[in-house]
């Protein structure tokens, strides 16, 4: 009985490599390992095989979709690519550019030169048919997907000098492409071009390239390609701190009904922080909360950052952000800078405020929050005035310079000049006895008899309908379902 089982093991067997002290054996587009492990690493010869098969179902998704002009399966290929993102090794993507390009293409020589060589790439081993090496895939698309994916894995082992020579080659050939199957691949390579000059330090090279790119984009109606552009150059201005410009641009910028929600949820983000530095601080809030609304749930860094903007908008505009935006799950940690920066606001004090800003200096340095958080001491100022106020009827002008802690030559005066501009401006509702030195609060009125609470719930509910529409509109249905419907009739 075990011989028998043993021989039928031997005639599935197709071949048999015994490389490296690694033996290997090779059956239908599976792999079994037994022997030596090696240590993980991008020349790991224990690699699944069944990545490369998923990396050859996901080409032949892609000319599916470019033969049928099908743009929802360019879309299931790009989210089946970014679940193998972690997986790719250097020898399973030398085998799929093998398999998808040819060993004799032109551009097979130049990703090829990209991807680092080891003395392991040979134990990968791709079979091909007659029929398939004859005619190989000349498909545009496929074409761009597999600088895609090199660009990725560049940009992965953090070669991003090399990120950088890759995605300018293919920008090239992207510019002569214009199919609605393209226009996925396209947004999603702009995006990665990008970044690999981000992180090189070198992002101000390809600003005028984007713009090029842009304008090709608005001529040939890819308005995916448009929403990923307008935000990689808002992203570009605001990086060097061009408010000004980035302004122009998004002002100028032709407005499409959002197809992504990811590159949505991103512009809502850049809107918000134009508008914060030019002390627009409403609608900042609104696109923050919006961005964070509608934000995907694993984004977690997206939804931190968004929250830090927004606990930021909403301190400049005297409010006190609610304790549970703190306390929500995994960003504790990150947040816990601005709930100090809260306490300290909410209780009035400039000594504590200084406290906390000099605490964690390094960290709103990093979020790019400081200058915001020098504006936040007249707001320090004026909630102390406010608690004050509302404490006591009558309290001299020397007192309450005391109380808040005023750090100048003359705190009377400075407390005087203040108290006047926030009585100016209906921060507090009292009068300044100038004769005594006193500020003399007025009776407090019922918040319930003014029309503050209704102010408050219709901005509510317009948020919670203008959510309704966004979503209502966002919903996506295959393309040939109306065409089957008129058919049927």
């Amino acid at each position: 009985m075990k011989l028998s089982l043993m021989s039928g093991v031997e005639d599935k067997t197709s071949s048999f490599k015994k490389n490296g002290g690694c033996v290997v054996f090779f059956k239908t587009n599976r792999e079994i390992k037994i022997g030596e492990q090696s240590a993980d690493s991008v020349y790991d010869c224990s690699v699944d095989p069944s990545v490369l098969q998923d990396l050859k179902e996901i080409a032949s998704l892609i000319e599916s979709g470019a033969y049928t002009s099908e743009v929802r399966r360019i879309y299931r290929a790009m989210r089946l690519t970014m679940k193998l993102r972690s997986k790719l090794k250097a020898s399973i993507l030398s085998a799929f550019l093998k398999y998808a390009l040819g060993p004799g293409s032109k551009v097979h020589a130049q990703l090829s030169s990209y991807i680092p060589q080891d003395r392991h790439d040979n134990q990968v081993d791709v079979e091909m048919s007659e029929t398939e090496s004859q005619s190989k895939r000349l498909v545009p698309e496929l074409e761009i997907y597999c600088y895609l994916l090199v660009l990725i894995f560049l940009i992965d082992q953090k070669k991003y000098n090399e990120a950088k020579a890759c995605s300018s080659e293919s920008i090239v050939r992207l510019k002569i492409m214009n199919s609605r199957t393209s226009d996925v691949l396209a947004s999603k390579f702009y995006f990665y071009h990008s970044l690999s000059y981000e992180l090189a330090g070198d992002l101000a090279e390809i600003r005028g390239n984007l713009l090029v790119l842009y304008r090709s984009a608005t001529v040939r109606h890819n308005k995916l390609s448009q929403e990923t552009l307008v935000n990689l150059l808002l992203r570009n201005y605001l990086h060097y701190n061009l408010y000004d410009q980035a302004e122009n641009f998004r002002s100028k910028a032709h407005q499409a009904e959002a197809l992504s929600n990811q590159q949505f949820c991103r512009y809502l983000f850049y809107q918000g922080k134009i508008k914060t530095i030019q002390l627009e601080y409403t609608d900042a809030k609104d696109s923050f909360l919006q961005a964070a609304k509608k934000g995907p749930i694993t984004a977690v860094g997206f939804q931190i950052l968004c929250n830090k903007w927004a606990v930021i908008v909403h301190l400049l505009l005297g409010e006190i952000p609610e304790r549970t935006v703190f306390t929500q799950k995994r960003m504790e940690k990150a947040l816990r800078p601005y709930f100090e920066l809260t306490n300290a606001i909410r209780v009035g004090d400039l000594e504590l405020f200084r406290t906390v800003a000099e605490k964690f200096s390094s960290t709103f340095s990093q979020d790019r929050t400081s200058n915001l958080i020098i504006r936040l001491r007249h707001n320090v100022i004026r909630i102390g005035l406010r608690n004050i106020s509302a404490s006591y009827s009558r309290i001299s002008l020397a007192d309450i310079a005391k109380k808040i802690n005023l750090d100048s030559e003359n705190p009377v005066d400075d407390a005087e000049n203040i108290i006047a501009k926030a009585i100016r401006d209906g921060a507090i509702d009292a009068t300044l006895d100038h004769a005594n030195g006193w500020l003399v609060s007025k009776a407090t009125v019922d918040v319930y008899s003014t029309n503050e609470p209704q102010i408050a719930f219709d901005s509510r509910v317009a948020f919670c309908l203008n959510m309704h529409n966004e979503v209502v509109r966002a919903l996506r249905f295959p393309q040939n379902l109306r065409n089957k419907e008129n058919v049927a009739r």
